[in-house]
């Protein structure tokens, strides 16, 4: 995918309203990847600096540049209000008669959301790991039991028999 991604950052190179960049999480850039939301890589984000969003589209370059050429462009947002809708037009501006601490207060509502859901899931997960453990065990378990029992004999004795018909 690197390959891809440079020639759209080189495609891109020079936009006045259009970024395509990369960010090393592994070094210098770990606050910023902490502050979006990176987990995994590569994550690739794209949308409003202050709200970025997760990409899910193809990786190779012609599905990646397709995505850029469709939605780089100017967004809704406090910046552009022109460029929203009504219903957007009024959140924004119920935001911004909000006092920093109410809206701060708002976002940290917002954002243990999603930190309890991410905890729901990873629980939940480690329910389903813990049942397939178990299961596989139980498996186990009962494949030994049958060889065990003799099944591995009975096999050899069945197949040592003289077959039912002596016709060559």
């Amino acid at each position: 995918m690197k390959p891809d991604w440079d020639k759209l950052m080189e495609a891109f190179a020079g936009s006045a309203t259009q970024l395509v960049a990369d960010v090393d999480c592994t070094a210098d850039g770990k606050a910023l990847c902490d502050q979006v939301g990176v987990r995994g890589y590569p994550t690739i984000k794209w949308g409003d600096p202050s709200d970025l969003q997760d990409y899910q589209g193809g990786r190779d370059y012609d599905a990646l540049k397709k995505f850029a050429d469709e939605n780089l462009k100017p967004m809704c947002s406090p910046k552009n209000i022109d460029l929203c809708d009504a219903d957007k037009k009024a959140q924004i501006t119920k935001y911004q008669g909000m006092s920093d601490d109410e809206l701060a207060a708002a976002i940290t509502a917002e954002e243990k959301k999603l930190d309890d859901a991410e905890a729901h899931f990873k629980a939940e997960v480690q329910k389903l790991q813990d049942k397939y453990s178990a299961l596989s065990q139980e498996k186990d378990d009962t494949i030994a039991a049958v060889k065990d029992a003799g099944l591995g004999l009975m096999k050899a004795v069945k197949n040592s028999k003289p077959s039912g018909s002596d016709e060559l």
